[in-house]
């Protein structure tokens, strides 16, 4: 139907029912707050888009306008490779309410030979096809996957909750990953750390996880510190990030981790986890609302009250889905996008399989983040739980 004379006259039938514009004009109607959406597929905008565009292909329009646009009438200029599937892309907007659409005429081609702005692909064509799915979601887009590769992330331990969480991370594109344990593996970790393989019990947990996560996405920088998190290192480790996530499995390392990134201004995101029971937060200190650690635990509980995995056991599949939760909570952080787990404590009941949510205020007396909280150095914490314990 649409071969030859039959596509031509097709076509002019649809030119006269879309309004077309120039680039140019396109252009000063953008500046003037019309939308400009680039429909053309995301390989094809690898290689470059216009300036401050949206890119939503044109086999999904139909799907994603609404969410990134509800505003029937907002101006909205659809533009393409040669300006033909821009003319489709504005007639199925027309078909679902949207009073104000136009093709821009002559498509990418016109609009760079018009000397307009363009921003430089933000995807190769590897990226552009591995975060295909993600790059999809409004809130994420080429800038946002552009973001997470330039972000860097500090894990404290490949143990229960960094595996499943360093998946996620290596996974979504997050760039740089520093991951830090001084520990190995032995079998009995591998019923829920599942970054570790049977070959490698005896390995350096560090080393063994990075070898997983680059054969997942050779794309991400992991970098490994195969040191104990204490005193003397905590700051340097965890300075020259954008946020931090606690995988630790004792007080005194998650004691350092809060007075380090509450003096660096690092959002640390906090999970726990036992027999078969799990809870996420997140203390932001850049928020003047956000609680810190020690608003949930001011004094370190005694070991006997707080008992570890390897004393009280743990669910194999529980800290899966805790650590994907801190995962989830990190690549809102870096993208800047939903609601993030501040002042609020999630908790998590495997058994009930229930999740409830616990408000966490800022605690006026918190010795780590009141007004008359003071810090006597990072030696006196380890003090502090080691007398604890």
């Amino acid at each position: 139907m649409n071969e030859g004379p039959d596509r031509e006259r097709w076509l002019a039938a649809l030119r006269s029912r879309i309004p077309q514009v120039s680039p140019e004009q396109a252009h000063a109607r953008q500046r003037a707050g019309a939308l400009l959406i680039d429909v053309r597929d995301d390989n094809e905008r690898a290689s470059g888009a216009p300036e401050d565009a949206l890119g939503i292909s044109r086999g999904f329009l139909e799907l994603r306008i609404e969410q990134a646009e509800p505003d029937r009438d907002r101006e909205l200029l659809l533009l393409c490779g040669s300006g033909q599937r821009s003319l489709l892309a504005a007639e199925t907007l027309q078909r679902m309410g949207y009073a104000r659409v136009a093709s821009v005429t002559g498509g990418i081609a016109a609009w760079k030979a018009a000397g307009l702005a363009m921003t430089a692909g933000a995807l190769d064509t590897d990226a552009a096809e591995r975060y295909a799915r993600q790059v999809r979601l409004p809130q994420v887009g080429e800038g946002g996957q552009a973001r997470l590769a330039a972000s860097r992330v500090v894990v404290i331990g490949a143990g229960g909750l960094g595996a499943p969480a360093l998946l996620y991370l290596a996974a979504a594109g997050v760039g740089h990953i520093t991951l830090v344990d001084d520990d190995r593996v032995e079998r009995s970790n591998l019923h829920r750390q599942v970054v570790h393989a049977d070959a490698r019990v005896g390995l350096s947990k560090a080393e063994s996880a990075r070898m997983t996560l680059a054969a997942l996405n050779p794309r991400v920088t992991v970098q490994t510190v195969v040191d104990r998190l204490g005193a003397d290192n905590v700051e340097a480790l965890v300075r020259g990030h954008d946020l931090v996530i606690d995988g630790a499995d004792n007080f005194a390392t998650r004691y350092l981790l809060a007075a380090a990134t509450r003096r660096l201004g690092l959002p640390m995101i906090y999970a726990a986890i036992e027999r078969f029971t799990g809870q996420v937060s997140v203390f932001d200190p850049r928020r003047d609302d956000s609680p810190c650690y020690r608003c949930l635990f001011p004094e370190p509980p005694s070991a006997a009250d707080a008992p570890n995995c390897a004393e009280a056991g743990v669910l194999g599949v529980l800290p899966g889905t805790v650590g994907m939760l801190q995962a989830t909570e990190a690549v809102k952080l870096l993208l800047g996008i939903g609601e993030p787990l501040v002042g609020r404590l999630l908790t998590y009941d495997a058994l009930g399989m229930r999740f409830r949510e616990l408000t966490l205020r800022r605690d006026p007396q918190c010795p780590g983040c009141g007004p008359g909280a003071g810090f006597a150095g990072y030696v006196d914490l380890e003090r502090m739980c080691a007398a604890a314990g």
